[in-house]
This record gives structure tokens, C-alpha cells and sequence, in this order.
């Protein structure tokens, strides 16, 4: 038999029953439409974190110098001597800034969380509040959209200036020109000279709702004790020259810490792949533990299936007998009830596919949850559907294929 003419009766079998073929797919239908939804939204969460989060949150072509680093399969380990770590210092900052030799800008920065209070009385709550040097705002690529950015004088001297988020901004002042208002953090008052451009949201949290103050203004009050910062936040120039530099910035600090070269690190210097390296293992968990809990429903619908090509069978009994009486071998029964299965399969996996790329859009349009469509996955969920299709219809068809003619034709 054809193989196009196969998939032509095979098609026509579905029209005809339409309710049987469609409970038979929909063990199919579910299992490949759950399989795109979820190797979607894990793709997206891939991307999202490698491409967006950690520009975001580390910088792009950046080595961060830490007390502690934010992988957090370290947590938990060796405790004790994490905590007794020395914290980072301006000093640290300054010795980085002035001994690197290559390229590069360095830049102080902590961060805390807090209420603002504006000179209208008006309040804001959780606000992301950063002190920082000059050098973070281009390393961190932030945009003054309204006003201006704070001077390297402004922020050398300490200046109480403020750039706020479009929220805060907005929250606070409403339709009010918030440039060269005042605003409070706990109790000492600011002058705001910028509103950043508009930054956007984080798995649902909003990237807008800050305030950004020099690092050695009164702010330091709020974000560490004073002489401390958080990180030193050093961008390369040219991204080539990132390992030589994390080299560099390490060489510096150890010979600051007066470790010994048997001496383990007392301070973390990571890039951003390696602050990832924990998410690195968890997708490949979930790209691998997700689908394959997903594919139980495929073997439920391949079950089903299987029946159903049996109960085919037995019903057709009389025309398998009637075709090998013509002529018809037995591969040709064989191939035809097999084409049959994969077909019915394979269309059960196109609509599970169609499916699961709608629910995709919706999940992407209407949740935090960040989700991407690869055609990989697609072609893995229609690929699958055939293989259901073909193991489901291989007892069916070699059993078709056994029968008699003389036996088949007797059958009522």
C-alpha cells in the first residue's frame, strides 16, 4: 500500500468516527499540549535569566567583588567561615579603581529596601533604594529620561541628591514636575534631579519603583554601616579582556586581604555565568525531569490508542479477509493499520502542538511567567506523536496481519 494512500483512509476513518478518534487522541492531545506549554515557559525562564536578568542584575561584560557570593548551592556550606569574611570597604573600591591596569570602569554599589516620603506628604513603601557611585549608573546602563544624573563632584562630595524610578516618581508626585522636589528617607530630606528611564518588571516586580542616591551621601546611613558597600562592580571595556581582568581584580584584593598563596579567598569575585552556574543545573533538571513526567500522559494516550486500533481490527475483520482474498499481503495489512495509528496519533499531536502554542501566548500575555517558543520543542512534540503512534500500532497491525483469510471471511 501507499503510503499516501494510507494516510488517506486513515484520515477518512477519523472523519467518519469522529467521537471515537477524538477520546482516542486525546490522551495525545493533552500530553503534547502540556509538553509545549512547559518546555515553553522553562525555555523562556532560560533565556530571560541569561539574556535580560543578568544584565540587569549583574551588567553586561561585569566581574562583581562580594563577601559572599549569590550562587546558592553554596548555601550552607563551610557557614561558619562565610560569615567571618571581611566585608567589602570603599577602600577596597578605591584600590580596584586605582591599581587595575586594563580598560575598565568600577564602580561601588549597595542596595536596601525602604519607605520615601515625598514634601506633599505623599508616601511610597518598598522601594528599592540605591547608593552608588557615578561609574554604576553607565555600567548598570541606567537612563536619566527626565532632569539629570548626578555629578562625579555631586557624588564625590556626598551630595543628598536623588534619581527616582518612573513609579516612585509617579507615585509620589502624580502629575507634579518631580525635578528639584524634596523628598524623605528616613527623615533626612533629598533633592531629586532625575527620573530614570522606564525599566520594566522582573518576574512580576516592578524594576521601576527605586531611588538612587551617590554612595557617599547621607544615604549610607540606610544602605550599610559607613565605609562599607555591597559590591565593586568592575565593566570591562572590551569583553575579551573580562577573564584577564577577573584575574586582576582577584590578584588585587587577595594582596589587600594579605592572604598567603596557600590561603583559600575570603571574598567572592564572579562573573555573571558563574553567579548562574546554579540556575545552570536546575534547567537542565527541569528540561529533562518536566518532560519526562509529561510523557506519562503520551503512554496513557498510546494505551488508548492501542485499543482502539484493536477494536478496529476486530471490527474490520471481515475486510482484512475480503483484501487477502484479492491479493493483499501481509505487509500490506501491517503497513495499512500501522499507517492508521501513526496517523491518528500524529494528528493528535498536531492539535496538541496548536494548542500548547496558544496556552504559550496566553501564559507569556497575561502572567510574570516569562515563556519562548523553539521550534525544537515543537518538532520533539510531533515526533513523539508518531513514536506513540508506531509503538501503539505494532500489536494491533502485526495481529491483523496473522489473520486467515478463510478464518476472516467466516467472521460476522
Amino acid at each position: 500500500m501507499q503510503f499516501a494512500e494510507g494516510v488517506r483512509l486513515a484520515l477518512y476513518q477519523l472523519w467518519t468516527e469522529k467521537l471515537k478518534s477524538f477520546f482516542s487522541l486525546l490522551g495525545v492531545i493533552v500530553g503534547v499540549m502540556f509538553l509545549i506549554v512547559v518546555v515553553s515557559v522553562v525555555e523562556g525562564m532560560d533565556r530571560y535569566i541569561r539574556e535580560d536578568l543578568s544584565s540587569v542584575i549583574y551588567g553586561v561584560n561585569t566581574v562583581t567583588v562580594r563577601r559572599q557570593s549569590n550562587d546558592l548551592s553554596l548555601e550552607g556550606s563551610n557557614t561558619r567561615a562565610r560569615e567571618r569574611r571581611p566585608r567589602i570597604t570603599y577602600e577596597d573600591w578605591q584600590a580596584i579603581r586605582d591599581q587595575i591596569t586594563i580598560p575598565a570602569r568600577v564602580g561601588a554599589e549597595s542596595d536596601t529596601g525602604g519607605q520615601v516620603v515625598a514634601d506633599n506628604g505623599r508616601m511610597v513603601e518598598n522601594v528599592q533604594i540605591f547608593a552608588v557611585s557615578s561609574e554604576i549608573m553607565q555600567i548598570r546602563a541606567w537612563v536619566v529620561e527626565k532632569g539629570r544624573s548626578f555629578s562625579p563632584q555631586e557624588a564625590e562630595r556626598g551630595t543628598a541628591v536623588v534619581i527616582l524610578g518612573t513609579d516612585t516618581a509617579e507615585l509620589l508626585f502624580e502629575d507634579l514636575d518631580p525635578i528639584g522636589r524634596r523628598v524623605r528617607i528616613r527623615g533626612f530630606p533629598y533633592r531629586v534631579v532625575g527620573v530614570l528611564e522606564e525599566q520594566g518588571s522582573l518576574f512580576g516586580f516592578s524594576m521601576d519603583n527605586r531611588v538612587i542616591a551617590p554612595a557617599q551621601s547621607p544615604i549610607q546611613a540606610v544602605t550599610n554601616a559607613r565605609g562599607f558597600v555591597d559590591q565593586v562592580v568592575v565593566q570591562a571595556i572590551e569583553a575579551d579582556q573580562l577573564r584577564a581582568l577577573q584575574s586582576e581584580v582577584e590578584g588585587i584584593m587577595r594582596a589587600r586581604n594579605r592572604l598567603r598563596p596557600s590561603q583559600e579567598n575570603n571574598f567572592t569575585v564572579e562573573t555573571a555565568d558563574e553567579a548562574l552556574s546554579f540556575w545552570d543545573r536546575i534547567s537542565r533538571i527541569l528540561f529533562l525531569a518536566l518532560p519526562g513526567l509529561v510523557a506519562i500522559s503520551l503512554v496513557v494516550g498510546g494505551i488508548v490508542i492501542m485499543n482502539i486500533m484493536l477494536v478496529s481490527v476486530m471490527e474490520r475483520t471481515r475486510e482484512i479477509g475480503v483484501r487477502k482474498a484479492v491479493g493483499a499481503r501481509r505487509r500490506d495489512i501491517l503497513s495499512q493499520v500501522l499507517i492508521e495509528s501513526i496517523t491518528l496519533s500524529g494528528v493528535g499531536a498536531v492539535l496538541g502542538v496548536s494548542i500548547g502554542v496558544g496556552l504559550t501566548y496566553l501564559v507569556a500575555a497575561f502572567s510574570p511567567l516569562p515563556a519562548a517558543i523553539d521550534g525544537k520543542w515543537i518538532a520533539l512534540g510531533v515526533s513523539l506523536g508518531v513514536v506513540v503512534g508506531i509503538v501503539s500500532g505494532v500489536y494491533p497491525a502485526s495481529q491483523a496481519s496473522k489473520l486467515l483469510p478463510v478464518d476472516a471471511l467466516r467472521h460476522e
